[in-house]
């Protein structure tokens, strides 16, 4: 039965888990990929799931735990016993797959299925790996990977990686350590096939390796990824020592929740979102960013307050007033999700500082005269006040100015300081733009209209 099958009829799936069909249950499980067993997860409750894991065996059992949600995981473990938890799941994982699980844990239920675990060395990378930030290379690399001492020759080298091959799923490379296990280089499955056997390693490997240390920032690790076409990058501590290496697949899922990040803080959300969040949960998460609104609001309302006379005076100025507002958001939003997309890719150019000012203020300029004359020629055929077409052109030129500038230099002061950048494209520089476009458009006609 397909999945697609699964999900359309899944009443008569929990039909087969009631009736304790064990049989037809694990025939229908075997055939499925692990993602889509855990998407199969959301349709049913604590017990069936609980049911369907006791039912799948070896690497797959983990492989679904991995997929599920982080919330879900959580409440299906505490309904299982640390032995079930070590035998079933963690010692069928990869080290980082499995540090990842047991972070989630309160600290007696680490040390229960830590203390159950029968293979104690991956329990010893476990540890070792739950001790690095969880944002770090050294928190996201795995232990697992194929590595041969510089001194050996091919013969020993063969052996030594099909032993080492047990317990690594995939070998995209094979590092070369010297005796104090200090990455040396990588070596190429095709030169050890091509040389004889008495040929030693240290003639045969390529020094010339990227590497990461185990405190390089995970945004960082992506970047050189990327940059030079990595499916896997060593990870060092700093004296050299190989400590393990991060492949593609982390990498991908470390981009996800980079970008659901991000896309969220554009949104105004400070935190993560999950579809099983609870109501405080997700009103905690929106606060932030709407407090800064209403306050943005409220500083608004104060310009519009102090010049209260002045619109009653010429109420074609209220007119105008949702016009400069939405400018003077949309360019500023514009202006920094440019530099932040940038930031973000890890763009590097041969551009200085100032050369890079002198054509964002360049855009801006074009920008700016193009929109301010084509409002004044709007308002020279439609208004009858010459001083409102000058000022509502005048001041749409000097918002559109300034919204630019301010979106482009916020986000490179941000990432200076190493604060998100991603925060100058949500409702801080939308607000920011509102209240300064409002006070810019008001004093300017204010001083327009005094001097008739």
């Amino acid at each position: 039965m397909s999945f697609e099958n699964i999900k359309e009829n899944i009443e008569q799936f929990k039909e087969l888990i009631e009736n304790d069909n064990k049989k037809e249950v694990a025939a229908i499980l075997e055939d499925l990929h692990p993602a889509d067993i855990a998407e199969m997860m959301d349709d049913l409750n604590i017990e069936e799931a609980k049911y369907i894991y006791l039912l799948l065996e070896g690497e797959k059992a983990s492989d679904v735990l991995i997929e599920i949600d982080e919330d879900d995981r959580r409440r299906f473990l505490k309904a299982l016993p640390p032995d079930v938890i070590a035998s079933k799941f963690i010692e069928h994982m990869d080290s980082d797959d499995a540090a990842d699980v047991v972070a989630e844990m309160d600290e007696q239920m680490q040390r229960e299925v830590l203390n159950e675990m029968i293979d104690i060395e991956q329990a010893g990378d476990i540890v070792d790996l739950l001790e690095y930030e969880e944002n770090s290379a050294g928190g996201i690399m795995a232990k697992e990977l194929v590595k041969v001492n510089e001194n050996w020759n091919v013969a020993t080298c063969l052996k030594e990686i099909s032993k080492q091959a047990e317990d690594v799923d995939e070998i995209f490379y094979i590092y070369v350590t010297d005796n104090d296990d200090k990455l040396k280089g990588v070596l190429s499955i095709k030169k050890l096939i091509l040389n004889p056997t008495n040929t030693k390693i240290s003639n045969l490997y390529n020094p010339d390796i990227k590497k990461v240390t185990t405190g390089t920032r995970q945004e960082e690790v992506a970047e050189i990824m990327d940059k030079y076409d990595l499916v896997a990058v060593p990870v060092i501590d700093e004296i050299g020592r190989l400590q393990g290496r991060i492949t593609w697949d982390d990498i991908i899922d470390i981009v996800r929740e980079e970008a659901e990040r991000d896309y969220q803080m554009v949104s105004g959300i400070t935190g993560d979102v999950e579809p099983g969040d609870k109501v405080w949960q997700r009103v905690r998460v929106r606060f932030p960013w709407l407090m800064v609104g209403m306050l943005g609001g409220i500083l608004s309302a104060t310009v519009l307050r102090t010049h209260s006379d002045q619109l009653s005076q010429i109420t074609q100025l209220a007119f105008f007033i949702p016009l400069i507002a939405a400018m003077a958001g949309n360019v500023g939003v514009q202006s920094s999700s440019i530099i932040v997309q940038s930031i973000a890719s890890g763009v590097k150019d041969m551009e200085t500082p100032l050369k890079k000012l002198w054509k964002d203020i360049s855009v801006a300029l074009l920008t700016a005269v193009v929109f301010s004359v084509l409002l004044f020629a709007y308002n020279y055929f439609t208004a009858d006040n010459l001083n409102l077409t000058y000022s509502v052109s005048i001041s749409l030129f000097i918002v559109i100015l300034f919204a630019s500038l301010f979106g482009t230099i916020i986000p490179l002061v941000l990432n200076k300081f190493r604060i998100d950048p991603a925060l100058a494209t949500g409702p801080f520089i939308t607000t920011m733009n509102d209240i300064v476009g409002l006070f810019i458009y008001l004093t300017i006609s204010s001083m327009f209209f005094n001097l008739t």
